[in-house]
């Protein structure tokens, strides 16, 4: 059995939750995170970079010079790669980074990420995490609270822009919904503070 104690957003302890051993509960597998991270990384990669191959660039076509019976290089073109303002060799084209990985890994990344954080300390459960107005304040004294005061991942099952935008005013805050998670925004962080009904929805997710 896999109890967790769950505070409200002042701090205080409210009750407990029994947390899915086969979701929260494993061995993490660090090589299969490893995998799903640099993925996710190439995924978001633009692949906007280019540059201008010789026969690109404007110019060049004409020979600059006379083959013979002239003190010079038999040069065929001002645009060669070893000339000023040539073009480049094996120039870098726009292309897409992204790749596939099978479901069963991703699924086995994020139980092996959340399992991590539980397994460290490092799973605050909120009974809920709602605001009436925007008011970054309120996420502040909710951190210093649960004594999160480095990187921290808000998990709520919802979007609410009350928490979003009062928590994005905080440069070392991330926030997500329950069916948004990923394993890259979970690693990087220090704590994940996630409320009591996005464990419920991830747990009817990936049961």
């Amino acid at each position: 059995m896999l109890n967790v104690t769950i505070f409200n957003m002042e701090g205080i302890h409210v009750g407990e939750m029994e947390l899915e051993e086969s979701i929260f509960g494993i061995i993490p597998n660090e090589s299969v995170m490893y995998d799903v991270v640099i993925n996710h990384l190439a995924n978001k990669r633009s692949g906007t970079q280019s540059a201008l191959t010789r026969g690109e660039v404007r110019g060049g076509g004409r020979k600059p010079y006379k083959q013979n019976k002239i003190d010079k290089s038999r040069a065929g073109s001002i645009r060669m790669p070893h000339w000023r303002g040539g073009g480049v060799v094996f120039a870098p084209k726009p292309r897409d980074y992204s790749y596939k990985l099978n479901k069963k890994v991703k699924r086995l990344a994020i139980k092996s990420a959340l399992s991590s954080k539980v397994q460290n300390k490092e799973f605050i459960v909120v009974d809920d995490i709602k605001l009436e107005n925007y008011r970054t304040k309120s996420i502040v004294s909710m951190l210093n609270a649960l004594g999160a005061d480095k990187k921290v991942l808000i998990v709520i099952p919802m979007i609410d822009n009350f928490v979003i935008k009062s928590a994005n005013n905080i440069p070392s805050v991330e926030t997500t919904v329950a069916n948004s998670i990923n394993v890259y925004n979970i690693l990087n962080c220090d704590k994940v503070i996630i409320a009591k009904e996005a464990v419920t929805m991830i747990t009817e997710m990936y049961s």
